[in-house]
């Protein structure tokens, strides 16, 4: 059985809504972050970066959420959630679950802790203020290469589609929230109109508005 270590809103909601739509048995292992458990022994055991999520299967221990991803993916092909390898389209989708990746989610880390990024404790607000102008840059290109869509890989849904909501999501707080983009938000709306989004959401208390 999958288990998925996870936090409500956290990086793992990713692979939980992956989980959801490739309809396999998992469970639901909740990481107390407010009680410091990612940082446990136990816990440093399984990720000795004391991030959160951590996927095992099996003997198979995985971190990064884009790593577990893709693992998800590989290892349930015929759900289809990511293009056959060799295809133009899969390139496409490495290309998104990369800069998702290496990128906003990068960024979105020194948004939400920006004290993590200065020794200066004067320099905080600096920090949060250019990541904000940083992200806002960084989803103004991701609106135009969406255009109309109504998917990242174009009529095919994939991961990636499921990566970028959540990026979506954690958008909600940033000065000119990323939902009022007309492309990204109309790609989070069809996203969250997924059941399998839907119960996600659901299952891990987080309340509307969703982006």
């Amino acid at each position: 059985m999958i288990e998925l270590h996870y936090y409500p809103g956290n990086a793992s909601l990713f692979p939980h809504m992956l989980l959801r739509e490739l309809e396999v048995p998992f469970v639901l292992r909740l990481v107390d972050r407010d009680a410091g458990a990612q940082t446990s022994p136990a816990y440093l055991k399984l990720n000795p970066n004391g991030k959160i999520p951590v996927l095992i299967d099996g003997e198979v221990v995985i971190y990064e959420t884009a790593a577990i991803a893709l693992y998800l993916t590989d290892t349930y092909p015929q759900k289809g959630l990511s293009p056959p390898p060799g295809t133009p389209q899969r390139a496409d989708y490495y290309r998104w679950m990369v800069h998702l990746s290496n990128t906003p989610q990068a960024e979105f880390r020194a948004w939400f802790y920006p004290h993590e990024f200065t020794t200066d404790p004067d320099g905080v607000a600096g920090v949060k203020t250019a990541t904000g102008l940083r992200l806002s840059d960084v989803f103004g290109r991701i609106e135009g290469l969406l255009g109309a869509g109504p998917w990242l890989l174009g009529e095919r849904f994939s991961a990636a589609d499921l990566y970028l909501l959540m990026m979506t999501r954690w958008g909600r707080t940033l000065p000119n929230p990323i939902r009022d983009l007309p492309n990204l938000g109309a790609h989070a709306a069809r996203v969250l109109a997924r059941p399998a989004v839907a119960a996600t959401f659901k299952a891990e208390g987080l309340e509307a508005p969703f982006v």
